[in-house]
C-alpha cells in the first residue's frame, strides 16, 4: 500500500492530507485543532490525527509532499524587494526571520514533527498552482478536463490554465505576480473593512446590496483586461509590493476616501464597491474559462485556488462559459493544496485509481469523528445534561424542534474538510422564518446582519424550489441559484440598500439573499444518509424540503471539531438545543452556571 502525506503551511489555512493507494482517507485543517482561525502554523496536530486515523506511524509513510516550492517563493520576494527598494525595507526585515527559521527549511520542520520518519522517505515539493490544479482535476473523478486555478500568489503564478488528461496536467497559460485576481479582490476586501484572506466571502455577500457603478473605473484605471482573460494590474493603485497594506493613496482618492475601519459604519459606497469588484472578477474568470475551453476542447472544467470559492462567479461560469460541467474543489484554498500536493506525487508514481466520473472527496467528510461512547464520556466531564435517543427518536425530535421555529446545533459523523459545513458540523434552522436570518446572525453567530445563509435541500426536490434542472448535483455549496418564481414575493420598490433586509423576498426568506439567490447545497442519501433523512422528516412535517445550514461556530472561531468544542459553542450562543451523535441537549435543562444565557456581544465586522 502506498501512503503519501500532503502538507500545506506557513501562510494561511494550514492542513494535512493522507492518501492511501491514491485515495484520501484523512484530511483536516490545523485551525480545527488549535482553535486559531486560518492558523498558518505547521500542521502538527492535523498530521498527528491523519496518521492516527489510518493507524499509521511516521515510519510507514512513503513520501511527504509540501504544497509549494519555498526557495522559488523566497526568490520572488527577494526580486520584488530589490525592484522596489528601499520602500519595502521594513516589510522585508519583518518577514525575514520567519523565512530563516522555518519556511526555507521544510524538511527540518517535517523531521521535528515526524520522529521516526524513514531515511528513504523523501520530502518532496510540488508547485503551488500545480497542487491546486491536481486537487481539482485528480480529485474530480473526470478522465479529462480543462483546469483553471486562480488565487493570490504561489511562487510566481497567480492564475493558471492546464489540460488534464492521461493522468497528467499540461500547463497552457500562466499569469504571474503582481498581476493577480485574488490580490485584486483582496484589496477591495481590505478597503471595505474586512480581513484579507478570510473576509472575501463577506465582500461577495455584500455585493448584491450595491450597484456596480465603479466597475468601468476599475477596468479603465486599476487593471487592463484582455479578451483571453489575461490582465495587468496598475501598480499605482496598490501597496502590497512594499508593505503590509493592500491599497495605495491613489486607490483611496479614486474610490472616495481611506479604507473603512473594521467596525466603522457601512456606507452604500462600500456595497457599490463590492458589487463593482464582484462584477469585474466574474468577467475576468469568465474570459479565462472560455480561453480554457477553446485551448483544450474539453466539456468539463475543474477549478481550485481561493477564487474558486466565489460561488457567484462559479454560477456565472456554469451559465455562460460553454462548459457542460464545472467541478470546483470543495477545499479550494490552501488547505486543499495539501491534498493536491499528495495527488501530484501519486499521479507521477501511477498510484491513482482509474477515474470513475465520481469525485474521491467522500462528500468532504474526511475529518475526525466520535463514537457515542466517546461523546457521552466527554459530555459527562463537562457537566452537561442530556438524553440518549434512538436514531428514529432523534430524527423525529429534531425535525419537530426545527419545524417549531427553533434552531439547533447538529454534530454528526466526520468533520468536513474545507471552509463549508455540509451537515456534519452545522447550525440548522427553519428557512420559512422571516426573522431567522437576523436571529442567527445577531444572536447566534454574532456577525453582520446582511450575511446570507445557505439552504441544504433534498437533491430530488431542488428543482421545485430553485431555477435548476432536475437532479442538479451541488453537494459542496459552491454554486448559487435563483429562487423559483412561484416561491418569490414582491419587493417594495421604495426600499433601498440595507433597508431591504426588513422585507421577506420569498417563502423561504431565511435563505434568500437580497438578489433573490441562494448558495445551494443539494443533499443526497449516498453522501449524507442521516442528513437526508432529517430533511425528509422536516419536509413531511412542513412541505419544505430544506433547512438553513450554516457552520457551527461563532465569529472569529473555526468550525467546531470535537464534542467539547460543540458544547462550548452551544454555551456561548443562544441556541436552544444541541444534537451530538444520538445525544439530545436542551439549554433549558442545563445548569445555569455552566450554560448561562449569553449576552449578545458587539458585532465585530472584521472577524
Amino acid at each position: 500500500m502506498s501512503r503519501i502525506l500532503g502538507i500545506s503551511a506557513f501562510y494561511h489555512d494550514s492542513a494535512a492530507t493522507l492518501l492511501c493507494d491514491g485515495v484520501p482517507v484523512a484530511a483536516a485543517q490545523e485551525e480545527r485543532f488549535t482553535r486559531r482561525k486560518n492558523d498558518a502554523s505547521f500542521p502538527a496536530q492535523a498530521i498527528s490525527w491523519c496518521l492516527e486515523q489510518a493507524q499509521l506511524q511516521p515510519g510507514d509513510l512513503d513520501a511527504v509532499v509540501f504544497h509549494e516550492k519555498p526557495v522559488k517563493k523566497f526568490a520572488r520576494m527577494l526580486e520584488t524587494f530589490v525592484a522596489t527598494a528601499p520602500a519595502g525595507l521594513s516589510n522585508f526585515v519583518r518577514l525575514l526571520p520567519g523565512w530563516m527559521k522555518e519556511k526555507l527549511n521544510v524538511p527540518a520542520a517535517v523531521g521535528r514533527h515526524l520522529p521516526g520518519l524513514r531515511k528513504d522517505c523523501p520530502v518532496l515539493f510540488a508547485g503551488h498552482h500545480q497542487s491546486h490544479a491536481a486537487s481539482a482535476w485528480l480529485a474530480s473523478g473526470l478522465p479529462s478536463a480543462a483546469v483553471l486555478t486562480v488565487d493570490g500568489v504561489g511562487e510566481w503564478a497567480t492564475t493558471m490554465i492546464c489540460h488534464g488528461r492521461a493522468g497528467r496536467l499540461e500547463p497552457l497559460l500562466e499569469m504571474r505576480f503582481p498581476h493577480s485576481p485574488g490580490l485584486l479582490y483582496s484589496a477591495f476586501t481590505g478597503y471595505c473593512g474586512f480581513r484579507v484572506n478570510s473576509g472575501e466571502y463577506k465582500l461577495m455577500g455584500l455585493a448584491p446590496y450595491g450597484v456596480p457603478r465603479y466597475a468601468s473605473r476599475i477596468l479603465s484605471e486599476v487593471l487592463t483586461l484582455h479578451d483571453d482573460g489575461s490582465f495587468h494590474l496598475n501598480p499605482d493603485y496598490f501597496a502590497f509590493l512594499t508593505g503590509d497594506r493592500m491599497t495605495s493613496r491613489r486607490f483611496h482618492e479614486s474610490f472616495g476616501g481611506p479604507p473603512r475601519r473594521a467596525e466603522g459604519p457601512m456606507e452604500q459606497r462600500h456595497a457599490d464597491l463590492a458589487s463593482s469588484i464582484q462584477q469585474v472578477l466574474e468577467e475576468m474568470v469568465l474570459r479565462l474559462a472560455r480561453t480554457a475551453r477553446d485551448r483544450t476542447g474539453e466539456e468539463a472544467l475543474c477549478m481550485a485556488g481561493g477564487v474558486a470559492l466565489n460561488c457567484v462567479a462559479n454560477s456565472r461560469l456554469l451559465r455562460e462559459s460553454g462548459f457542460r460541467r464545472i467541478w470546483p474543489q470543495p477545499a479550494a484554498g490552501d488547505a486543499g493544496a495539501a491534498l493536491g500536493a499528495a495527488l501530484t506525487v501519486a499521479a507521477e508514481r501511477d498510484e491513482l485509481p482509474p477515474p470513475r466520473g465520481q469525485d474521491i472527496m467522500s462528500g468532504a467528510q474526511l475529518g475526525p469523528e466520535f463514537s457515542d461512547g466517546e461523546i457521552r464520556r466527554i459530555l459527562q466531564q463537562t457537566g452537561a445534561v442530556w438524553e440518549t435517543l434512538t436514531p428514529e427518536e432523534l430524527l423525529e425530535k429534531s425535525a419537530a424542534w426545527l419545524a417549531g421555529g427553533r434552531a439547533l446545533g447538529w454534530f454528526q459523523g466526520r468533520m468536513e474538510f474545507g471552509p463549508r459545513a455540509l451537515g456534519n458540523r452545522s447550525i440548522l434552522a427553519d428557512p420559512r422564518s422571516a426573522g431567522m436570518q437576523q436571529e442567527l446572525n445577531l444572536q447566534v453567530k454574532f456577525r453582520e446582519s446582511f450575511r446570507p445563509f445557505a439552504p441544504a435541500v433534498l437533491v430530488e426536490k431542488a428543482h421545485e424550489w430553485f431555477d435548476v434542472p432536475p437532479g442538479l448535483d451541488s453537494p459542496y455549496m459552491l454554486f448559487t441559484a435563483q429562487i423559483h418564481q412561484r416561491h418569490q414575493l414582491p419587493m417594495d420598490p421604495a426600499l433601498t440598500g440595507f433597508d431591504r433586509l426588513r422585507q421577506p423576498l420569498s417563502t423561504i426568506p431565511a435563505v434568500t439573499h437580497i438578489d433573490g439567490s441562494a448558495r445551494l447545497q443539494t443533499v443526497d442519501s449516498g453522501r449524507h444518509p442521516l442528513f437526508h433523512q432529517l430533511l425528509t422528516r422536516f419536509d413531511n412535517l412542513t412541505g419544505c424540503p430544506m433547512l438553513v445550514n450554516t457552520s457551527f461556530n461563532i465569529r472569529g472561531e473555526p468550525i467546531v471539531a470535537t464534542p467539547q468544542d460543540a458544547w462550548r459553542c452551544f454555551c456561548l450562543t443562544n441556541l436552544s438545543a444541541l444534537v451530538i451523535g444520538n445525544q439530545w441537549l436542551e439549554r433549558s435543562r442545563q445548569l445555569p452556571h455552566l450554560c448561562p444565557t449569553p449576552a449578545t456581544p458587539p458585532v465585530c465586522l472584521n472577524d
